[in-house]
């Protein structure tokens, strides 16, 4: 499952730093707009502990994490939804992504420029925010338009489209994300919603690059669904080993960054685990084990027979899979079974 996290925000608030420490990928990080112009792209692997446990309870040669990939994507300035700066590159890769992490300025630094030669993270976030319900103001009105035409023979399904657009259109008139309306649509209405691709329908997440992740900001802000990081110790930290760090007393918390990333689509992990390979692999939650089979191979939902089911904790603490058998732990579990994150799973097809 391609999973991918656009890293957007003003020009100089760290989004490139912030890269360069998640991927370890060389990019630039000049001080001056626009440093970023095509989007980089870099694959991070998801944090997870369980997966050298169950590793060696199995002896894998080799061990496969879920992955997330982080694009950078240029600087947006105000009048982006206008063509101001880099606007419609910049709208156009974010419409490719399937969240956004926002990288808010949060710490005070002379040597800095901020575009706008201030810092105040609300109104970073509302410009940045601004320009995106702009942006889908104007794709809602042009659906509009040709729907419309449609609803005028009493078409249903094009009745049924109109009454989504007009409840996003009043969402985004009164200065909401359409993600906010998604948990409140019926699931054909989300249907619809997604077809329009709206750069606000995608799920948010606040990253503040603060000089101290642990002083309080404006409860506006810690209200929003984020992460405090100082980016600049990230950045540092690539530098280090890890005694280094230790010695020094600092860790880092990017960790924290990729599972919120992770969890903000709704996915969990379940594993395979094998003499070869122990595998997390990424589905959605809710998946049924026909459904999350499929992540390994298509013709395993098709051909699902049944699934041997464990929670990862029980296989470690039995020591094998013979021994979580003859335990009762090892379940067999058909294709209405809903996989748990943990579940260590073999599929029978």
């Amino acid at each position: 499952m391609s999973l991918k996290v656009g890293i957007v925000g003003l020009p100089n608030v760290g989004k490139s730093t912030l890269f360069k420490a998640l991927t370890r990928k060389a990019v630039d990080i000049n001080n001056y707009p626009f440093c970023t112009i095509e989007p980089n792209i870099g694959i991070v692997e998801v944090p997870d502990e369980r997966l050298a446990k169950l590793s060696a309870v199995s002896g894998s040669k080799k061990i496969i994490p879920a992955v997330v990939e982080f694009v950078d994507i240029a600087g947006l300035v105000k009048g982006a939804s206008e063509g101001e700066g880099l606007g419609n590159k910049f709208l156009q890769n974010i419409r490719e992504v399937d969240a956004i992490v926002e990288v808010v300025r949060a710490f005070e630094n002379p040597d800095i420029i901020h575009v706008h030669n201030r810092v105040e993270p609300k109104e970073d976030i509302e410009i940045i925010n601004t320009e995106l319900i702009l942006a889908d103001m104007e794709t809602v009105a042009k659906r509009k338009l040709k729907t419309i035409k449609e609803t005028r023979s009493g078409n249903k399904e094009a009745l049924a489209e109109m009454a989504v657009l007009e409840k996003i259109e009043t969402a985004l008139e009164a200065e909401q994300l359409a993600y906010t309306l998604l948990e409140h649509f019926s699931e054909e209405e989300k249907k619809i919603a997604h077809s329009l691709q709206l750069l606000t329908a995608k799920p948010f997440l606040y990253v503040y690059n603060v000089s101290d992740i642990e002083r309080a900001l404006a409860p506006e802000l810690e209200s929003r669904p984020h992460v405090k990081l100082d980016i600049k110790i990230e950045e540092e930290l690539i530098e280090m080993t890890p005694e280094e760090a230790e010695e020094l007393g600092i860790r880092s918390h990017l960790g924290d960054l990729i599972k919120r990333a992770y969890a903000l689509l709704g996915l969990m992990t379940y594993f395979t685990t094998g003499e070869q390979e122990t595998r997390a692999w990424t589905v959605e939650q809710g998946s049924t084990a026909p459904q999350a089979g499929a992540a390994i191979h298509g013709d395993f939902e098709e051909k699902f027979i049944r699934a041997e089911v464990i929670h990862w904790e029980k296989l470690v603490e039995a020591g094998s899979w013979a021994a979580g058998r003859d335990k009762g732990t090892l379940r067999l579990e058909g294709k209405d079974y809903i996989v748990q994150d943990g579940d260590v799973i073999v599929f029978k097809v």
